[in-house]
């Protein structure tokens, strides 16, 4: 079963993405010649209009295929036919839709759940942060240089910067104070200041200002792990690809559902706002092939006023492609390695 949602989950925001690609296409006058979800051979399909949708063999990934999107193709209703201010549009909005799928699913999940602001609710007796004098009623408002609008932010620097002294602003009687607390290792072994945060019901405002700063944090947590693979401190047994990612869902199914059917949904829309915001995230970076990369052709054009050789432009989105499958293939491989350790 945890399998089959994996794949639902999969398949929601694949279809959100490639969907945020279609509705700006046709708006454009675009023609969308397939839209597929799923990779390799066609297991089912039909045609309307112009467009072939279909579901394809393997479920990851899918297409919103334009006409003359890699070709030097001008004639009406094809992609390098309109301007270069409407194919960036075109381009970001797969990105932009996957935030706001996102963005929908926070608003769920802190409508069920409530949030946690920057507010302490408790201090643990003889903690670091009851040395630096920090108080139930203080709203942390930064830790250092990050600004802390949901505890996550709090926890997310504390366990980017384990160990090391922090600087803390926090609000007090409509007073701004700054204390410095240095954290300790606990039984677990993760570094803690002492202190805990309690989930508020939200009301209408709250709910879409929560909900927003939700996304922002699984955004800012993607950029800053990309961020750490390339500084070396992360490896590669760290990085999960599609397998990985099936087999973590299933395990938040089967740790869950003892718990209740409610419990597993509010798991599993958790799991959907991190997957979304990390495709949008991963699909701007400027990676031939990947939407970032096609925007660095546009911003070129539109900087120079004329567009790249399309045959060039081609040829480098193919070589990005081919790069892309490989990787594809060594993270299915060390998702598969990992199973079997």
């Amino acid at each position: 079963m945890g399998i089959v949602i994996a794949i639902l989950i999969f398949s929601i925001i694949v279809i959100f993405h490639e969907f945020g690609h279609f509705i700006l296409a046709k708006q454009h006058g675009i023609v969308v010649t397939e839209f597929s979800i799923g990779m390799g051979p066609k297991l089912a399909g039909f045609k309307k209009g112009d467009t072939l949708y279909c579901w394809r063999l393997l479920p990851f990934g899918g297409a919103c295929v334009m006409m003359g999107e890699d070709e030097a193709m001008e004639e009406d209703g094809s992609f390098n036919s309109k301007s270069v201010w409407a194919r960036m549009s075109v381009i970001l909005a797969g990105p932009v839709f996957n935030f706001v799928l996102a963005f929908i699913f926070a608003i769920f999940l802190i409508w069920q759940t409530g949030y946690r602001d920057g507010e302490i609710s408790n201090v643990e007796e003889g903690s670091p942060a009851m040395e630096a004098g920090l108080m139930p009623g203080d709203i942390i408002t930064r830790v250092d240089d990050t600004r802390v609008r949901i505890f996550s932010d709090l926890t997310f620097h504390f366990f980017l910067n384990p160990n090391q002294e922090y600087e803390i602003t926090y609000m007090r009687d409509g007073e701004s104070n700054t204390v410095r607390v240095t954290p300790f290792l606990d039984e677990d072994g993760s570094y803690r200041i002492g202190i805990g945060s309690e989930k508020k019901d939200a009301n209408f405002l709250q709910l879409l200002r929560y909900s927003g700063y939700e996304v922002g944090y699984n955004i800012r947590m993607v950029v800053k792990s990309i961020g750490m693979i390339f500084q070396g401190q992360v490896t590669t047994d760290d990085i999960a690809g599609p397998v990985g990612m099936v087999s973590m869902i299933d395990d938040a199914y089967d740790q869950t559902i003892d718990y209740g059917i409610m419990s597993t949904i509010l798991t599993m829309v958790k799991l959907v706002i991190i997957l979304s915001a990390n495709l949008g995230i991963m699909n701007l970076l400027p990676i031939p092939a990947l939407d970032g990369g096609r925007m660095m052709f546009l911003i070129y054009e539109a900087i120079r006023g004329k567009p790249i050789n399309r045959e060039k432009e081609g040829l480098v989105n193919f070589i990005g492609f081919a790069l892309l499958m490989l990787l594809m293939i060594f993270v299915l491989f060390n998702d598969i390695r990992r199973l079997f350790i």
